[in-house]
């Protein structure tokens, strides 16, 4: 495929949607696609179940409000709205799969559904609720670059991320709702925020994340949505802890092999020892 190396600007939309009210949900994220789209953004992305909602009251709530992907109807407005305006969006979607339930990921573009992620590692009481998912870690090449996937907890896990890279991702756009970490001092930066700079910083690659705000069935969500640099420095944000609002970053993936070269004797990837990290050797 034919790649664009020239720079771009991403979104990531920070906003508030309502359980169980997907029609109204479509309507916001298309609200706020389309002027992130007017403000010059070629990619958009959402936060993790941004159609349905997150707190679900249990498996069969979700199952009335899950929905096939590609052929639902949350997914076919999405697919529709890129391909008319010519983008890239990554959302957040709650998909069923005959008897089972993912917290997914949809990709598409302006030739239409691209693909989908399933998240892999549950929080909490996503647990007895959705089923872990099973499609890996895919990098879909495009004609902006490679990009990958994950979703919130993913996070947590630096392999997750090394994968990413290993296997070419140049952007990882994340769908996300964050919540308060235990025992976290006030005043210090998000959790989640240090995490996915470190996770940028390690592997030299531009990370998105578009959370959400607001307070779900007494649930509260802190905001601080992020677009991150190849060197692990914010592009875009931290957003605001309880506001809608809409970070736009400029990402030029052209950078990305000569941001992994810390000086001239060290690459962030090219020193990996792989050839002991299989082989841990107990203290004497």
């Amino acid at each position: 495929m034919k790649v664009q190396r020239e720079p771009f600007k991403l979104a990531c939309i920070q906003f508030e949607p309502a359980i169980g009210r997907i029609e109204d949900n479509l309507q916001a994220m298309e609200k706020h696609t389309r002027e992130a789209c007017a403000a010059g953004a070629s990619v958009v992305v959402l936060p993790e179940l941004a159609d349905s909602g997150y707190v679900f009251a249990d498996r069969q709530e979700l199952a009335s409000l899950a929905q096939p992907i590609p052929e639902g109807r949350s997914a076919q407005v999405l697919i529709e709205l890129a391909k008319e305006l010519g983008i890239y969006i990554v959302s957040g979607l709650a998909e069923k799969e005959g008897d089972a339930f993912y917290n997914s990921a949809i990709f598409c573009g302006p030739d239409g559904y691209i693909g989908r992620y399933r998240k892999l590692h549950l929080w909490d009481m996503e647990n007895p609720i959705f089923d872990p998912g099973n499609l890996g870690l895919p990098v879909f090449d495009t004609a902006l670059g490679k990009i990958g996937l994950a979703i919130c907890y993913d996070g947590w896990f630096p392999e997750l991320f090394r994968s990413l890279a290993l296997a070419g991702a140049e952007l990882v756009c994340i769908p996300t709702n964050w919540v308060p970490m235990p025992a976290q001092p006030d005043g210090t930066e998000a959790m989640s925020n240090t995490l996915h700079r470190a996770a940028a910083h390690s592997n030299g690659f531009f990370i998105a994340c578009a959370d959400r705000v607001g307070i779900e069935r007494g649930q509260p969500f802190i905001g601080q949505s992020l677009i991150i640099g190849p060197k692990g420095w914010a592009l875009a944000g931290p957003a605001s802890k309880d506001r809608e609002e809409t970070l736009i970053a400029e990402i030029d993936l052209s950078k990305i092999q000569t941001s992994r070269a810390l000086n001239e004797h060290n690459n962030i990837i090219g020193d990996r020892r792989p050839d002991v990290y299989g082989n841990p050797i107990i203290g004497k």
